[in-house]
């Protein structure tokens, strides 16, 4: 679960803010005014201050805010000047935007206010569609405007280039006031409402948010233009209506006080608890009672069951209470010590505080309150539903706050004033108080019921006080009680085999055999699932080796007949993606070159789940493999998400006759990645579909993988999302125009991307029933290509290429639906936040010490470079980032032997940094490298002297020309095709994932392959070598060294 906040704000006018990785309020010290309110998203906080003006808070980020500023310079030719700025009197401006109808002078760029910086001087751009220009930058035409080259012409006329210069925000972590300034001056009266939202609007770009305010005379007003990098907006917007409260949601939802809508909280006098709520997703409701003035979470609330189920209290100190009960458990660290250095002792019990007796005795004996859901009542058939949330309870099981908090505490609370209390200089609460709040915002807060939190725990005081005795225990001290523990085990097991070494073995060989039904997918045409029972006999030598055999039983033409398999020569065992049936393959070192598997279907899911299990341990114990993966493991991910290892021979590189790929066993690990990446150090990451990133805790297991095929330790919870596409699509005739109605060859009106296969918005499930949907279908305007308004995209016909605007020769178009869709299991991963990452690059080796950092580069979504510091042995998951700056967003990185870090824009351009060492971790300036002709560049991969490129046509090419003078290269050449991604190691090891691969039934997709025949004389190599394929494995990484130093990645 990504880490986020609860913002909130005490009676005296103080914002906190509260972490879901953290057990303690931190307060805004940087906060000058008291505050009435705030409305926070994931990324910024807005709040009303006492003066009635609005405040801004940006999170800091390793990711600075930048924004590029643009111009470009034109000039045209004449026969006495060449190329000069003396243009035509109906050309555009000399220095003008894009479309020369504006003029943009570099003197006219000023920053908006004070809380923007430049960080450089205007410098010229020298990249063109994905290639480099000559050395100033020109592109040339024939005339204003006209299709722009690289190439200076007989006939260029005209030329221009593009002028450069990024600001950046430093506004973060404090409160930047926003001016109340409308299109005709400042705004009539001051603010009194506010309130965020809209970040998933499917119209608005992606970072686009939506701010609503209301004015003490109850006009309302929205501010516009913000988004991610123009954090404070660009001005206020006067609305239609008079409005007392208003409330925003994620998307283009908005609630004010004076409507009356179902499904929605809203404030109301005769409850106990007066709330102040942020319905978010997933839905989530979070109040303050105006009797003890506490924060509470409602329980329960889903989409189908809107009103909860019940009310738990946030109860977790403020970050000075967390100091106040260090010091007063210092006094218990002697006696904690002589109890772990093994010395029992009688202890008396430590004092206790009399009130503090009290009110844990009376929480003991009152009862936990009942909460009574009345049913709705409706004024008529046209009203909305409201779900009546009774929230009286009998006063002898509420905790009270103080005396003066108490009494007419509902009755006094108002939209503008919460409570009226003393302000004083000194700390307001006693030590043994609570925070009493008067406003909480948790639109930056995602909490679901996978999220293990704790902040409902009564005991906050006591786990405090605990962990800060924890704390002060030494890493010495640990170490000896380990390894006194380990020395008692030790002389205790080597004391009771040695007393019975004389006896014989009891039981020479064991089996036992587990029987089931199954169906399988006969290998034969016509091809079917056929009925069959599955038995799995496993037995045990008398030296502890096991083994086993697979028998498959089935009947053909009234005969019964049978497979098996031999337990050591199983290579994998895959789960694969099916909506009807819960099936799985089963790989053989035979199979995996026919590319046709042992394909089972299991009647339920945990059944699957335990043969899968069951095979995936009797595997591993017959080639003597237990525990967590080896750091000389080669690591995988499957397009499912399923990530595998393989523990590598000494002979899969040897020369002349390497270990054939088919022959590699791979088992899988917990968790739920689109890629993973790793070295020969044992540092391992990776980053699941929705770009969270997560780093390896060294255990094993997780998932269907429970008992003594998982670690007790190390396993956490692990969630990802992602989107499911279909197409609607549309043909154009003369009567109707576009409609539904296509020609008889063509595609189905709701289909998949390639049309063959028909998707609507009823039968399209989620890739597996592990994934769940959590929200409905929606309009997807970020496809490539563009989109006009209602999400068309035209054509001149099925399948070409699409663009975002309608011509007279396009007679069809499509639009794209998007639906997401989440995934909650168990791995031994860990999150790294909170920046998201699109891809992720580790040098192969390196460190020689546990304490020698270990480079690592990543991308982020928005494109942004990001060298990863901290990165060790003790600290894999490293301390900071440190941004590198770039002209445009990148997609694709590698780094490679010598610190080589290469990278690829998302134009297709590639680029190399120069003078990356550990010295200077990020390196100096970018190289722009030449594409190949007339290809955009998709991956990239980096070895010790080789360096291949995926195009996005799926062409492999190599780099020649590299010396250690002249890292760049020279020219590109061609290797294969048909290729997904690369892979080079160390050593120049190369490894793809290749589509179209030849089986013995079909075209195999996604079949890992390795390059034969690398040699230092010879880098490119002589030919492939297949291994497993057909159920698309989608990436492959190899970052390990000669023989037993190999890696394989998605």
């Amino acid at each position: 679960m990504p880490v986020s906040l609860l913002w909130a704000v005490d009676v005296y006018g103080r914002v906190y803010s509260l972490s879901t990785g953290g057990q303690q309020w931190e307060q805004c010290r940087d906060a000058v005014l008291e505050f009435k309110r705030v409305t926070a998203v994931q990324q910024c906080c807005w709040g009303i201050a006492c003066d009635h003006h609005i405040y801004l808070n940006v999170h800091s980020s390793d990711v600075p805010i930048r924004y590029q500023e643009e111009t470009f310079e034109n000039q045209r030719w004449n026969p006495m000047d060449n190329f000069s700025d003396r243009l035509l009197p109906s050309d555009r401006w000399q220095w003008s935007n894009i479309t020369g109808l504006e003029h943009q002078p570099l003197e006219s760029f000023l920053l908006p206010s004070t809380n923007w910086e430049w960080e450089g001087d205007w410098y010229i751009d020298e990249n063109f569609g994905g290639e480099p220009t000559e050395k100033e930058g020109w592109t040339y035409a024939i005339d204003f405007p006209a299709t722009y080259t690289k190439d200076k012409k007989w006939n260029s006329c005209v030329r221009r280039r593009r002028w450069i210069r990024y600001r950046r925000y430093k506004a973060t972590d404090t409160w930047a006031k926003i001016p109340s300034e409308g299109h005709s001056g400042p705004l009539p009266d001051p603010f009194n409402d506010i309130s965020c939202g809209g970040w998933e609007i499917s119209e608005e770009p992606r970072g686009r948010l939506s701010l609503w305010a209301v004015s003490l005379q109850g006009k309302v007003w929205f501010r516009r233009g913000i988004s991610s990098y123009n954090p404070r907006g660009s001005g206020w917007i006067g609305m239609i209506g008079e409005m007392v409260m208003i409330n925003v949601g994620l998307n283009d939802q908005v609630r004010s006080h004076d409507l009356t809508l179902s499904s929605a909280y809203s404030t109301n006098y005769n409850f106990l608890v007066w709330l102040s709520p942020h319905v978010s997703c997933p839905v989530q409701v979070w109040g303050i009672s105006c009797e003890d003035r506490a924060v509470y979470f409602r329980q329960g609330v889903t989409s189908s069951e809107l009103s909860g189920k019940a009310w738990k209290a946030v109860n977790v100190p403020r970050d000075g209470d967390i100091r106040s009960h260090s010091s007063a458990s210092s006094s218990s660290l002697h006696s904690a010590g002589c109890f772990f250095s093994g010395e029992v002792r009688a202890q008396s019990p430590p004092p206790v505080d009399p009130d503090e007796a009290s009110l844990r005795e009376a929480d003991a004996k009152s009862p936990a309150p009942a909460l009574v859901l009345s049913p709705s009542l409706s004024g008529g058939p046209g009203d909305s539903q409201w779900s009546n949330v009774d929230l009286e309870e009998a006063q002898t099981h509420l905790a009270v706050g103080p005396a003066g908090v108490r009494g007419d505490a509902a009755d006094t609370c108002s939209l503008s004033s919460v409570a009226t209390y003393t302000l004083c200089q000194e700390e307001p609460y006693g030590a043994d108080e609570h925070p009493l709040w008067a406003w909480v915002s948790g639109g930056g807060c995602g909490v679901d019921c996978h999220s293990q939190l704790n902040w409902f725990n009564s005991t906050t005081a006591l786990t405090s006080s605990v962990q800060s005795m924890s704390l002060s225990i030494s890493l010495a001290q640990t170490a000896a009680w380990r390894k006194q523990i380990f020395e008692q085990l030790s002389q205790r097991s080597k004391r009771e085999m040695d007393n019975f070494k004389h006896y014989e073995q009891a039981i020479e060989q064991s089996v036992w055999v587990k029987k089931g039904t199954m169906q399988w997918w006969r290998d034969w045409k016509p091809h079917k699932w056929v009925d069959v029972r599955f038995a799995l006999e496993q037995f045990s030598g008398p030296e502890g080796n096991q083994d086993g055999i697979l028998f498959l039983y089935y009947n053909f033409n009234e005969e019964k007949k049978y497979l098996h398999a031999f337990i050591n020569e199983v290579t994998i065992l895959v789960p694969v993606l099916n909506d009807s049936k819960h099936t799985f393959a089963i790989y053989t070192a035979e199979r995996t070159k026919q590319r046709w598997p042992i394909r089972l279907a299991a009647a339920t899911e945990l059944e699957m789940h335990d043969w899968l299990a069951l095979l995936s341990v009797s595997c591993c114990d017959s080639r003597g493999i237990q525990g967590p993966p080896s750091k000389q493991a080669l690591w995988s991910v499957t397009c499912k998400g399923d990530i595998f290892v393989c523990e590598p021979s000494p002979s899969l590189e040897a020369c002349p006759n390497p270990t054939p790929c088919d022959q590699m066993f791979w088992h899988q690990v917990g968790g739920h990645l689109r890629l993973v990446e790793c070295n020969s150090l044992g540092v391992v990451w990776g980053v699941g579909y929705d770009h969270t990133v997560w780093v390896y805790t060294g255990g094993y297991g997780g998932g269907f993988l429970q008992g003594l095929a998982s670690s007790t330790d190390n396993i956490y919870t692990q969630t990802d999302v992602k989107c499911v596409y279909i197409y609607e699509n549309q043909r154009w005739n003369p009567v109707t125009g576009y409609t539904n109605r296509g020609l008889p060859t063509d595609r189905y009106m709701w289909s998949d991307a390639t049309g063959l296969q028909e998707c609507t918005k009823a039968n399209t499930k989620p890739p597996s029933p592990h994934w769940t949907w959590v929200a409905d279908w929606a309009i997807d305007y970020g496809i490539s290509g563009g989109t006009d308004r209602e999400g068309w995209q035209y054509a001149a016909d099925f399948p070409t290429s699409y663009h975002g605007h309608k011509t007279l020769k396009d007679f069809v178009r499509r639009r794209r639906w998007a639906r997401k869709c989440k995934l909650t299991t168990t791995g031994p991963w860990q999150e790294v936040p909170p920046i998201p990452l699109s891809d992720v690059t580790i040098i192969p080796c390196g460190a020689q010490s546990i304490v020698e950092p270990i480079p690592l580069w990543a991308i982020s979504n928005k494109g942004d470079v990001l060298c990863r510091l901290g990165v060790t042995l003790l600290t894999p998951a490293g301390t900071s980032w440190l941004h590198v700056g770039t002209d445009q967003p990148f997609k694709s990185i590698s780094i490679g032997g010598a610190n080589q870090v290469w990278a690829i824009a998302r134009d297709g351009s590639a680029f190399y940094r120069g003078s990356v060492s550990a010295q200077s971790p990020a390196g100096d300036c970018w190289y722009h490298i030449p594409s190949p002709v007339r290809q955009k560049l998709q991956q990239v991969s980096v070895g010790r002297t080789s360096v291949y490129t995926v195009d996005q046509h799926g062409n492999l090419w190599f780099r020649q020309g590299l010396t250690p003078s002249y890292p760049q290269g020279s020219s590109w050449e061609h290797i294969s095709n048909n290729v997904r991604k690369v892979s080079v190691g160390p050593l120049d090891q190369v490894w793809i994932i290749a589509d179209k691969v030849q089986g013995s039934h079909s075209l195999s997709c996604g079949t890992v392959c390795h390059r034969l025949g690398v040699q230092p004389m010879e880098p490119k190599g002589q030919s492939w070598d297949y291994g497993i394929g057909r159920f698309h494995w989608s990436h492959i990484r190899n970052n390990k060294g000669l023989f037993t130093e190999n890696n394989l990645g998605y």
